[in-house]
């Protein structure tokens, strides 16, 4: 979800989104959609939009989270015919596209599932930057959709998402360090959603810097900054 807010500076307005939301910053990403430089005849002005709650755009889910989805259900085996559906569809897809490979399921969390994609080809499924992982990802909820709107499903391989994760926050750690040394703002490559919140979340208790999302579209940049 996304609205959009006006102030005279930017914590102004991120201060009005934090009083209407009742969220807490880091529960939220901004992005500066206006800004007004201010003159004799008028007032600056900064508009942002800011995004919140669930976000259909990535559906991966946290490490805590993971760990708590695992211990509930790690059984491999379909346990309904549209798991099974499913999983004969990735089976097919992987096949279509040139490739060998075996999905089963590896978690379960009320209308959630985890799949894991296992094959010889793994690195060509994930693709660069986990592209391709994201396109299975999001061809497959287009057809679990068909099944059950409220089905959400998680596609890895090679424990991809975490290890990605792990290496967005270690980026985002060594950057901060930089922009808080040398007093200079640098921009993180683009991301999606999911991403950029990984790293405002990661920052948010940073000494010393703060992170705000630049750019249009999906795949926006997260840019890291002195604080005043």
């Amino acid at each position: 979800m996304q609205k959009e807010y006006e102030g005279r500076t930017e914590q102004e307005a991120i201060d009005k989104a934090i009083r209407e939301l009742g969220l807490d910053r880091d529960q939220f990403d901004v992005e500066i959609i206006e800004k007004e430089k201010k003159s004799f005849f008028r007032k600056g002005n900064v508009k942002i939009r800011v995004y919140y709650g669930e976000d259909d755009s990535s559906e991966e889910v946290s490490d805590e989270e993971k760990t708590a989805e695992v211990a509930e259900d790690r059984n491999p085996e379909p346990q309904n015919d549209n798991e099974r559906k499913i999983l004969e569809f990735l089976d097919t897809l992987i096949m279509k596209m040139g490739y060998t490979g075996k999905a089963s399921i590896s978690f379960r969390r009320e209308s959630k599932i985890g799949i894991n994609i296992e094959s010889d080809d793994s690195s060509i499924i994930i693709g660069r930057k986990g592209k391709n992982l994201d396109a299975i990802q999001l061809i497959t909820n287009v057809y679990a959709g068909n099944l059950d709107p409220d089905i959400k499903v998680v596609i890895d391989s090679e424990n991809y998402r975490m290890r990605h994760e792990e290496q967005i926050i270690r980026t985002a750690y060594r950057v901060a360090s930089d922009v808080r040394r040398t007093g200079r703002s640098k921009l993180l490559d683009p991301m999606n959603p999911f991403e950029r919140r990984l790293v405002h979340t990661a920052l948010n208790d940073f000494d010393g810097v703060e992170t705000k999302s630049e750019g249009e579209g999906l795949y926006k940049q997260v840019r890291i900054l002195p604080k005043k």
